[in-house]
């Protein structure tokens, strides 16, 4: 398959240098890797959320005007107050790998303006209308539910006892938040898949993961997180909350932020349309675009490329020179992948602008897959980037239409597709290039940097026994 994308542009304001982000100095950060630092905040009340206003002048602003950050600060003890708090509540929730990863999205304020889990009201907003409204009045983009259920047995004993607070806990039993001024209403699955999916087909890889087994109930409320989530798989230093990434352009003195979201490993493809995005934007009169490289850290189908694996030949990209460690900033983003095309490519659009990213670069059937049942693509290919230009709640943004890009024999690499001599160019699909990895084929010169290949290459290996592992074979006719 081809690589196409279009161009999501918004025009930002002048963009003022902070000496110092939220009360602290904003330190240096390692070239093309933003540094992740601690919390920072003062002291609230219980489930008060902690916002970050947006400076005068800035980056654009995230929904509501204001980043909603739910994890208790350290300052003034109200951590260890919510930890006791949370250890003392009679209800517990445990938390799944999809939840907790949900949990991170609303707590660092991706989600923003949510303030915690969605009640009846926005859960129905976002899955008729693919918004909610703010407390502003205003229609802001949010076209994923971000819920959590309970079963039959829970809803019974939480409304049994009058409580209006639960704690959410992790696989341990050990305390991650809590949810207080709960809400328990139905969870009616069929409306929820038809409408985020259009189909109930069986075999859609969220679905299986997240819902089909999940509670017939929801549970909404003000969420309070006690510290960060953190993994401690060696890849938290890439996890930079919208609060950090902002600290992080401004220190780069940027002037336009553009994102790319992505779920598979970096080819000159892709890196052909981030180029050309930064160099169409310095001919906009722009002087310092930063690229936001952001891919997609929560739960991904069984047959994607994990996410440690992808990190490292993200960095070999960088080391390799194929993108500007001086004008990248690499960071995971924490979402859970959906596969739910042109609903779910404005969640990922709409969480950026929280980020403060004003440019975003959408490609081909972005967040689709291939239908579950029938050999045929789910979503149309083009239906993602002409949402985007159409969504309530994304008025701000604007689609410029980009080229097609595909490999070029005549001058072995990739570049932007002439129809005029279209016999000079090969396309190499996303499953094509896992294949060729998994056969040890060395791809085209020219389709992706040396090193970043040899780690696709070295990750398939090693699914592959030693005893049957093929030798590394010629490389495919360009």
């Amino acid at each position: 398959m081809a690589t196409q994308a279009a161009f999501v542009v918004k025009f930002p304001q002048q963009l003022a240098r902070p000496s110092r982000v939220q009360g602290r100095p904003v330190p240096p950060a390692r070239v093309g890797i933003a540094v992740s630092r601690g919390p920072a905040g003062k002291s609230v009340s219980a489930a008060a959320p902690r916002v970050v206003r947006c400076r005068a002048g800035g980056l654009i602003e995230p929904d509501g005007g204001r980043l909603v950050e739910l994890v208790a600060p350290e300052e003034g003890g109200r951590r260890a107050a919510l930890r006791r708090e949370a250890a003392a509540l009679p209800h517990r929730v445990r938390l799944g790998r999809v939840d907790t990863e949900w949990v991170h999205v609303l707590s660092e304020g991706w989600a923003s303006p949510l303030r915690g889990f969605m009640r009846e009201n926005e859960f129905l907003q976002a899955l008729h209308f693919n918004a909610v409204r703010g407390d502003d009045g205003t229609m802001v983009n949010m076209s994923v539910p971000i819920v959590l259920a309970v079963d039959d047995a829970q809803r019974r004993a939480i409304l049994a006892s009058g409580a209006t607070s639960v704690a959410l806990v992790d696989d341990h039993d050990r305390p991650v938040a809590v949810l207080s001024d709960i809400e328990i209403y139905k969870h009616n699955k069929e409306e929820r898949i038809a409408r985020t999916w259009g189909t109930t087909a069986r075999g859609l890889p969220y679905v299986d993961e997240a819902i089909t087994n999940a509670g017939d109930w929801l549970i909404g409320g003000d969420l309070e997180v006690i510290e960060p989530i953190k993994y401690n798989d060696g890849l938290d230093q890439y996890r930079l909350s919208p609060a950090q990434l902002r600290e992080e352009f401004a220190r780069r003195n940027a002037d336009a932020v553009f994102a790319f979201q992505l779920r598979n490993p970096v080819h000159n493809g892709h890196a052909l349309l981030m180029t050309d995005t930064r160099r169409r934007l310095l001919e906009m009169g722009y002087k310092n675009p930063v690229l936001l490289l952001h891919p997609l850290g929560g739960f991904t189908k069984a047959d994607d490329v994990p996410l440690s694996v992808r990190m490292k030949q993200h960095e070999k990209v960088l080391e390799e020179g194929v993108l500007n460690p001086e004008s990248t900033v690499v960071a995971i983003f924490p979402s859970p992948m959906h596969y739910a095309g042109p609903t779910e490519v404005q969640w990922h659009a709409k969480a950026r602008i929280n980020a403060g990213a004003n440019f975003y670069i959408v490609g081909r059937d972005p967040a689709g897959m291939g239908h579950p049942i029938e050999k045929r693509d789910l979503y149309d290919a083009d239906h993602g980037k002409k949402v985007l230009s159409m969504a309530p709640g994304l008025e701000r943004l604007n689609i410029l239409p980009f080229k097609v890009a595909a490999y070029d024999r005549k001058h072995n690499k990739m570049n932007f597709f002439d129809p005029s001599r279209k016999e000079d160019f090969l396309f190499i699909s996303g499953t094509k290039m896992r294949g060729l990895a998994k056969n040890r084929e060395s791809p085209p010169d020219g389709f992706m940097c040396p090193g970043g290949w040899k780690v696709l290459v070295e990750y398939y290996d090693s699914l592959t026994p030693p005893e049957d592992s093929p030798k590394l074979r010629e490389a495919v006719a360009a």
